[in-house]
């Protein structure tokens, strides 16, 4: 006697398949992580090594090497000078690891503002931040003449450095505070309220370098378009720790900001805590940005160019737009930096002035195909 097998039900077989589908789908999404930041960690690798070793001083990769492995107690066939390892260690490496540092912090501070304001044009100067910083920058650089004594070089650098992280907490928090509507932050209104203060700031700044002298107004000007110039090891001690801990704690709420991405109604309905997300966003972004910012001075473009290029490229999961923003905003400030002080040699051009050279004009090809193709964002 035969059995018949009677065939499953369509919704059976699809329940069983849909487990599998997603298996699938959860694969595929790991292996597009671990490919697409695999690919920007080597990029920033190689800009890296390339940066450190080109400059009026030549190093080659074995002297490179030697000079990495004699800090590490080990010796090499290889030699390197005193005067390469000067200039490696003290100069060109501090400088290197600022440029990751802050265009890591600027590129995720734009991907985590434009997931919060869930506008993809947003960056971290519409907050306030960058904005901020420099007015208290200027207003450091213009006020300390009018002391009854000269401050030490160094010393100038600290307080103009310290007065442009304070600026940028100061402008950051004015707006977050401004926008609170009933205990919620209305985000309409913190875009609103952080035009009118980088308006005012700017006009503060602009009243500084009608009252400032010569040699004032070149240091404002230096200052306001970037450079990693002021890199040293006792800087970085101070402001990395900022920035590392922006670099690590915000891709942590990456799902968070997915969740945000179909509405605030949703995204609570889902079980995320929106104002405390927001609040924790704002905050990594000021503190991280304006600890950039308060060494680097002010450097444009990148937290604007970089996370919209990613979204184009790799999707607005941002699980992997986070890190990855960061990864390539490390590379592009450090090939920036790399073509500032190369491109002109003996003299720099200004940091802010590459970033923008490089990402404006590609950044207004991208609007206007996707605008072409209707699919801009």
């Amino acid at each position: 006697m035969s059995v018949t097998t009677l065939p499953r039900p369509a919704e059976a077989t699809a329940g069983t398949a849909a487990p599998e589908r997603l298996c699938a789908w959860a694969a595929r999404e790991r292996r597009k992580r671990a490919a697409v930041l695999g690919g920007l960690t080597l990029l920033l690798a190689a800009l890296a090594m390339i940066s450190v070793a080109t400059g009026a001083v030549s190093v080659s990769p074995a002297e490179l090497g030697a000079i990495f492995l004699g800090k590490l107690g080990l010796t090499t066939s290889v030699e390197a000078s005193r005067v390469q390892e000067a200039v490696i260690w003290s100069i060109r490496l501090p400088r290197v690891v600022l440029g990751i540092l802050a265009g890591a912090t600027l590129a995720i501070g734009g991907a985590a503002i434009q997931g919060l304001f869930r506008n993809p044009l947003a960056e971290p100067g519409l907050i306030g931040t960058s904005s901020g910083a420099a007015m208290a920058a200027v207003i450091a650089i213009v006020a300390v003449t009018h002391l009854p004594f000269t401050l030490p070089a160094a010393a100038m650098s600290w307080i103009v450095s310290l007065a442009a992280f304070a600026g940028a907490l100061a402008a950051t928090f004015l707006v977050y505070r401004l926008s609170l509507v009933g205990g919620r932050t209305m985000v309409a209104t913190m875009l609103l309220t952080g035009i009118a203060v980088n308006a005012l700031a700017f006009s503060v700044v602009g009243l500084m370098m009608f009252l400032a002298d010569d040699a004032q107004l070149r240091t404002i000007a230096f200052w306001n378009l970037g450079s990693l110039t002021p890199a040293n090891w006792s800087s970085l001690a101070v402001v990395a720790p900022l920035m590392v801990i922006a670099c690590v704690a915000l891709p942590m709420m990456g799902r968070a900001m997915d969740a945000l991405a179909l509405g605030e109604a949703e995204a609570h309905h889902l079980g995320v805590a929106v104002q405390r997300v927001r609040f924790l966003t704002v905050l990594l972004v000021a503190l991280s940005v304006g600890a950039a910012v308060s060494v680097t001075g002010v450097i444009s473009f990148v937290g604007l160019v970089v996370p919209h290029l990613l979204r184009l490229a790799v999707g607005p999961n941002h699980r992997l737009l986070l890190p990855a923003s960061a990864l390539l905003g490390a590379a592009l400030l450090v090939g920036a930096d790399l073509l500032a002080r190369t491109i002109a040699a003996p003299a720099e051009l200004p940091l802010g002035v590459v970033t923008a050279l490089l990402g404006a004009p590609y950044f207004l090809w991208l609007l206007i195909r996707e605008r072409e193709r209707g699919t801009l964002l």
